[in-house]
């Protein structure tokens, strides 16, 4: 699967990226390569929820505060 990153710099100069072929994967970094990795982790995490199921993250009793 090839899935194409769209890359801008908006007028306050964040970054934003969108990978379109997934509805809701856009966002935003301070820096260039902060919105592509952004939006590659998003993407991943995406397609795994779809593939798996959604994941329930559980903290342990010595996590919680």
């Amino acid at each position: 699967m090839t899935l194409a990153i769209e890359i801008e710099q908006e007028k306050d100069g964040r970054w934003i990226a969108e990978i379109r072929q997934i509805p809701g994967a856009m966002v935003y970094g301070r820096t260039r390569e902060e919105a592509v990795s952004r939006v590659e982790a998003l993407a991943l995490r995406v397609l795994a929820e779809r593939r798996y199921g959604p994941t329930k993250i559980v903290l342990s009793d010595a996590e919680r505060i």
